[in-house]
């Protein structure tokens, strides 16, 4: 528990080094401020948009007016060209200098996501389950069906 901690709070001094850096010299402080901007942007369009469209999207690009999303697929980009009059205007209400917004399909975008899906849970099968399939195999006719629940029964006959 403790070396979680410490490597957490190493991790973060080290983002923390890293944007102290960024900010000394003038053009390292323009990328920072640019990264900000656009972080900033996304998490406000994430805000309006429905949850599943909000994870898949991502701010691209934002010069004169024009907001640039990315999503990974056209069903994605679609759907958003429906919604972006309504998105620009709610960004533009906000205080956001934005006229237009552009959708750009990328397809590996969601490629690098860390996958959230939680492990398999395998329960195994107590003697009496495995008794009742087996009762149920010698009561099936050959077949698929006869095939999977002997594999069924043969997998935990030593659980």
């Amino acid at each position: 528990m403790f070396r979680a901690s410490g490597s957490s709070r190493r991790t973060s001094s080290l983002a923390d080094t890293a944007i102290d850096w960024l900010g000394t010299d003038r053009h390292s402080a323009n990328v920072l401020t640019t990264a900000r901007t656009l972080l900033a942007l996304e998490a406000a369009i994430q805000k309006m948009l429905p949850a599943a469209m909000a994870q898949a999207c991502r701010v691209a690009r934002m010069e004169d007016g024009r907001v640039t999303l990315a999503v990974p697929s056209p069903a994605y980009a679609a759907r958003l060209r429906q919604i972006a009059p309504r998105i620009t205007a709610q960004l533009a209400n906000s205080g956001w200098n934005l006229t237009e917004m552009q959708v750009k399909v990328q397809a590996g975008l969601l490629q690098n996501r860390i996958n959230t899906s939680r492990p398999k849970e395998s329960i195994p099968l107590d003697s009496q389950a495995v008794a009742a399939f087996r009762s149920l195999h010698e009561n099936l006719r050959p077949g698929p069906l006869a095939d999977a629940v002997a594999k069924l029964v043969t997998r935990h006959k030593d659980s």
